[in-house]
């Protein structure tokens, strides 16, 4: 008996004739697929919010874009807001860990073109608060911001006066010359080292007096901050009520005695400039002394600790005493780099002398080289 493989199975007449055909069955899906919203699995969820319309959409585009423009050019900036931002500003610069966004936010206001002869006390006082320690801008973490804040502040230097311009110019030693000694690039190095030693010749010869300002120093700050609190409680007690401040006749004596104080403060002011323009170019000395590690530095650093050793009469005594440690350290550092030996013990020599030290003992003869004592070159020319 034959296999029919329609055993047992229902005739055609059967089916119901509820179910489509298959056929009709896809096309029926694809079209209920069509009717339904195409929307992107990920934005299923927001899709079922109420949609704004699309001008609507395009006006907060526009206000949103607009006020991020405003914000990171600043040129649009009312004055109370720059006066504002400056403010806060400076109260936060000279934390280390608020350092980076401070002075971002600041170089934005150079670039806005905010900085004004009306507002340049308010950035200077920025520029003091970021310079409140003196060796905060030598932080490996910062140092590259310090270095790009008072680069810029130097194009902003004729909105200060003339004190204020001194200021920046030692600032700008520690900030900025002193960080380019740091760089891996031998041009900028080499180029920072030559500014180092044009300011140290620049300088003039220190004098007795100039010792004895530098010996005094703390004494001083400290009876002038006594005689400060001293002269605002007596101003107090004499004048409680301020009124001294609205008599404006004066006579020649009080014009005499404000000329002398003013001139004696300007002198006061020259020598402690000069004071601190030194302490800048040994902080310089010392930046660089710390790299004399690396090969390439070496022969920079030489030069510049030579110089400053040349002319140490334009330094003050403590910083003579400086200048000669670190030229003893220096030449030790040498002795040690000419025996083959660094100060950890390992080879840091280069490779000239390590050619060098390796021929120092070796007999060449041209002789020999030629063919020795059997006279084979002879014998080879037949």
């Amino acid at each position: 008996m034959e296999d029919n493989l329609f055993l047992g199975l229902p005739p055609p007449s059967s089916i119901p004739p509820s179910l489509p055909p298959v056929e009709d069955q896809r096309s029926q899906i694809t079209i209920k697929n069509e009717s339904l919203p195409t929307v992107p699995p990920p934005f299923l969820k927001s899709a079922l919010k109420r949609s704004k319309p699309l001008e609507e959409q395009t006006q907060l585009a526009g206000a949103s874009t607009q006020k991020r423009a405003r914000f990171k050019t600043i040129e649009d900036a009312s004055e109370r807001q720059v006066i504002d931002a400056m403010q806060k500003i400076a109260s936060h610069i000279n934390h280390p860990t608020k350092f980076k966004k401070a002075s971002k936010l600041a170089m934005q206001l150079i670039e806005a073109g905010s900085v004004k002869p009306e507002t340049s006390d308010l950035f200077f006082a920025i520029l003091e608060a970021a310079m409140s320690s003196a060796t905060s801008c030598s932080d490996p973490s910062i140092r590259g911001d310090y270095h790009a804040l008072f680069s810029a502040a130097q194009d902003i230097a004729d909105c200060f006066s003339k004190k204020q311009k001194n200021q920046l110019a030692i600032w700008s030693i520690r900030a900025v010359v002193a960080n380019d000694l740091f760089t891996d690039d031998s041009f900028v190095f080499s180029k920072a080292a030559g500014r180092v030693k044009e300011m140290i010749s620049s300088l003039p010869v220190a004098t007795k007096d100039d010792d004895v300002d530098e010996t005094e120093a703390l004494k001083e700050e400290k009876e002038n901050a006594d005689e400060q609190a001293k002269n605002v409680s007596e101003e107090a007690e004499l004048d409680p009520f301020g009124l001294d401040a609205l008599l404006t006749g004066t006579s020649k004596k009080d014009e005499r005695a404000k000329g002398k104080k003013e001139k004696k403060a300007e002198e006061e002011d020259s020598r402690n400039f000069l004071k601190l323009r030194r302490d800048a170019l040994v902080f310089c000395l010392e930046t660089a002394a710390r790299r004399y590690r690396v090969t390439w530095c070496q022969t920079g650093i030489d030069i510049l600790v030579k110089h400053a050793s040349d002319n140490i009469e334009r330094f003050t005594s403590q910083q003579r005493d400086a200048i000669q440690k670190l030229s003893t350290s220096i030449r030790e550092q040498q002795f040690r780099r000419k025996q083959g030996k660094s100060t950890t013990g390992k080879l840091d020599m280069n490779d000239f002398e390590q050619y060098q030290q390796k021929y120092a003992g070796e007999k060449i003869s041209i002789r020999r080289g030629v063919g020795g004592g059997e006279r084979r070159a002879q014998q080879w020319l037949g």
